[in-house]
């Protein structure tokens, strides 16, 4: 009996074992493609040094080797670029790509107005993804955007780009920026100073500072900016300092806008911002509490005020790291925002900046005021796949950054000017 249920018990677990899904294969893990960008020099912008007869190996977005003087290495798709010089994407730190002013239809006051009165959100958004476009194609790879953007409008231009619904750099945003009251629209009659709120939140305390910090970073901020001063209106230090606290609780970092004398600059590099913005006239006194503190100045330079010029000067002797930002809003005939924005460099060789220190200044500094923890304004492996490349040496002439012939942003390319072009699969 007992071997009759033994073998009852062996059948049925026979069965049992026959009625089970049969194994799956092991699955493939799908490979990114392998992209070989080759080019005659590419510049090491942290070394300061050209290598040359490069081949830039990328996939998944991201730098995986770079092979110097050897054979070209195998991938999907090669793009030979010929004798141009490869560079890491520009990046500018200080942006309104939602914000538009023409001097024909009237001074900066007649043009905010109709901003912020006569264009919709909608509006806004489409205007700065032609301008987040010309950006890329100019061959910004990424923008800090601080402001001027209506409610949340650069929020959502950000996150367009991301999921690949309109063309533009990388973009790091700040939703409305904090200010005293008024924002940057002193004098309004009362009728108008409701429309404040739509560009700024306006600050009256440390707890107002803090909530609207909260508010901000609840909204999709990725930065903070703050207006320190503006008129005769200056946010006190413990204003400044309860909104940079909470920030940093946060891990979201502080951009200060600052101009017109030292106060606004002390009392921001004193709470501990992450960068000042303008600083036309910041003493030694403030450079000195910005390297100790390790806050990076963002100059907007014209061009062609001297004194600007020499607080450049005095900030490269002090040390301070400067990352530059073009500030551009108003609109140039014949001239696309990325085109506006590209002829910056030039203003801070003219101030005694090196062309090395200049393409630093727009590339690998940027890059690590805005993602400290990742390789970002650099070609190295690990770092995005974020490429430009020009004719020409740009340790020789600035000026071929105004001309961008190719540019490459997260491995995909969006624009090829140069002979040869996309290729195809290597031999």
């Amino acid at each position: 009996m007992r071997a009759f249920l033994c073998v009852k018990l062996a059948v049925a677990f026979a069965w049992g074992l026959a009625a089970l899904p049969l194994p799956l294969p092991a699955q493939t893990v799908e490979r990114a493609p392998v992209t070989v960008v080759r080019a005659a020099h590419l510049l090491d912008v942290r070394e300061g040094r050209h290598l040359d007869d490069v081949a830039v190996v990328i996939a998944g977005g991201e730098v995986q080797s770079i092979v110097v003087g050897g054979p070209v290495p195998r991938g999907d798709e090669l793009i030979d670029l010929g004798d141009a010089t490869l560079l890491p994407g520009l990046i500018d730190v200080h942006t309104h790509l939602l914000h538009e002013y023409d001097r024909a239809r009237g001074d900066d006051l007649d043009n905010s107005i109709r901003e912020i009165v006569g264009m919709r959100g909608a509006d806004r958004a489409l205007l700065g993804a032609r301008n987040a476009r010309d950006m890329l194609e100019a061959g910004f790879t990424t923008v800090r955007d601080l402001g001027n953007a209506g409610v949340n409008n650069d929020v959502a231009l950000r996150d367009a780009i991301a999921e690949g619904w309109v063309a533009g750099p990388r973009m790091f945003v700040s939703t409305r920026a904090l200010s005293p009251i008024g924002g940057q629209f002193q004098g309004l009659a009362e009728v108008a100073r409701p429309l404040v709120e739509r560009e700024y939140a306006q600050i009256d305390g440390p707890e107002q500072g803090r909530r609207a910090v909260r508010q901000a970073i609840h909204d999709g901020a990725d930065w903070i900016k703050v207006i320190v001063n503006s008129g005769r209106q200056m946010l006190s230090p413990t204003e400044m300092e309860a909104i940079v606290d909470e920030a940093h609780r946060a891990g979201v970092r502080v951009a200060a806008h600052a101009t017109k004398g030292d106060r606004a600059a002390m009392i921001a590099a004193r709470a501990g911002v992450d960068s000042i913005e303008h600083g036309y006239t910041i003493s030694d006194e403030v450079l000195a509490v910005m390297l100790r503190k390790g806050i990076t100045l963002v100059p907007t330079d014209s061009g062609t005020a001297e004194h600007h010029k020499a607080r450049i000067r005095r900030a490269v002797a002090a040390g301070v790291r400067i990352a530059i930002g073009s500030d551009a809003y108003h609109k140039v005939d014949g001239l696309t925002r990325g085109g506006v924005a590209a002829r910056i460099y030039p203003r801070y060789v003219a101030a005694g900046m090196s062309n090395l220190d200049v393409l630093r200044s727009a590339t690998l500094v940027p890059g690590e005021l805005l993602v400290p923890d990742h390789p970002l304004g650099t070609i190295a492996p690990g770092a995005r796949a974020d490429l430009i490349a020009v004719r020409g040496n740009p340790l020789d002439d600035i000026g071929v950054l105004e001309r961008v012939d190719f540019v490459m942003k997260d491995g995909s390319t969006v624009l090829n000017r140069l002979a040869g072009g996309p290729g195809s699969a290597s031999p």
